[in-house]
């Protein structure tokens, strides 16, 4: 086998589908629908197991969707009129379940491209019995602009995403000026923005860039990191980060609601 060849098999293996059709996460549930940009994430399929592939078998019908940008999601439907935060790479979704039953009165839209992950939160979720967690598959910019309606969120978290610590590298950082402005867009008044790193250059750049934005308050004293809120668990990779002597910084914005002028008569 030339060596050509066996990169074609090896590229149509790995674009084969993982699961029949309907019955998991997409591989590529856009398409070719919308001009591709600078990707903040690498989609990741491997190393699933059998507990988290039956999990993504037998739920994903019921407790997934794809975001493909086709339509708008009817929040109020998908989580029976909770008010709905949105979570933006959730990992293994241990943090997110610990969330999620420790607030059963707040939807929790989980939006990720790591298969495994994606399996084992909706195996957790079904574990302990939580109806107030969503797993959506795909861009998570794709899911704000496409298929979440202005003022339809509460929240957005945002833990640990990829410091692309490169300086070529730094486009790709999901915390960017047009990524805050369009969170903005999508929060009801009073709506949180709540990132989290271990990557010292990246809380820098996030401080910078919220800071510079006219949408949002900075909810720390001073205007600097905020303090790890106690709601938020420790996630796998804030642990790995501490083990390697990482500082995490916590950055907490609200929307700034808008200014209402007076109204005078004669």
């Amino acid at each position: 086998m030339t060596d050509s060849s066996s990169r074609l098999t090896r590229i149509t293996s790995e674009r084969a589908p993982m699961f029949p059709p309907g019955a998991g996460p997409a591989a590529d549930p856009v398409g070719g629908r919308y001009e591709r940009t600078i990707r903040s994430f690498q989609p990741r399929r491997s190393r699933v197991t059998s507990a988290q592939r039956d999990a993504l078998l037998r739920l994903w019908s019921r407790w997934g969707l794809e975001i493909d940008g086709r339509e708008r999601l009817d929040l109020g439907a998908l989580f029976d009129g909770l008010p709905v935060v949105l979570e933006i790479g959730f990992g293994m979704g241990e943090a997110t379940a610990e969330m999620a039953a420790a607030d059963p009165g707040t939807g929790i839209l989980a939006t990720d491209v790591h298969t495994p992950g994606q399996g084992n939160l909706l195996r957790l979720a079904e574990q302990r019995g939580l109806t107030n967690v969503r797993v959506a598959n795909g861009d998570a910019v794709i899911l704000l602009r496409e298929m979440i309606a202005p003022g339809a969120l509460a929240g957005v978290r945002v833990f640990f995403p990829d410091p692309w610590p490169k300086k070529r590298h730094h486009k790709r950082r999901l915390v960017q000026p047009e990524f805050v402005e369009l969170v903005a867009s999508r929060l009801a008044p009073g709506g949180f923005l709540h990132c989290a790193t271990d990557w010292e250059p990246y809380a820098e750049w996030m401080l910078e860039v919220l800071s510079a934005g006219s949408s949002f308050t900075n909810t720390a004293d001073g205007g600097g990191f905020a303090r790890r809120p106690a709601d938020r668990p420790l996630t796998r990779f804030e642990r790995q980060g501490l083990a390697k002597g990482h500082v995490v910084r916590d950055l907490v914005f609200r929307l700034r609601l808008p200014k209402t002028g007076g109204v005078t008569g004669c």
